[in-house]
């Protein structure tokens, strides 16, 4: 897999959490009574663990596959 396309599933959550501050700076719309800026910032927490495992697995997929080939 491209090494920029892995930085980019990589720095998602850097940009969404640390650069959009513009996005989740508000109250509205809340999701059971929890204001916008924290269930936002929940939810890219788990979409950042999903993202790096799935880097992770592909990263070892890859080393996997150029082991099999050396003799």
């Amino acid at each position: 897999m491209n090494a920029i396309l892995k930085f980019i599933l990589l720095a998602l959550p850097y940009f969404f959490m640390v650069l959009g501050v513009g996005i989740y700076m508000r109250v509205r719309p809340e999701l059971f009574g929890i204001p916008f800026f924290y269930w936002y910032q929940l939810v890219w927490i788990f979409l950042a663990a999903i993202l790096t495992y799935t880097v992770y697995a592909i990263e070892s997929h890859e080393r996997r596959g150029l082991n099999v080939h050396r003799p």
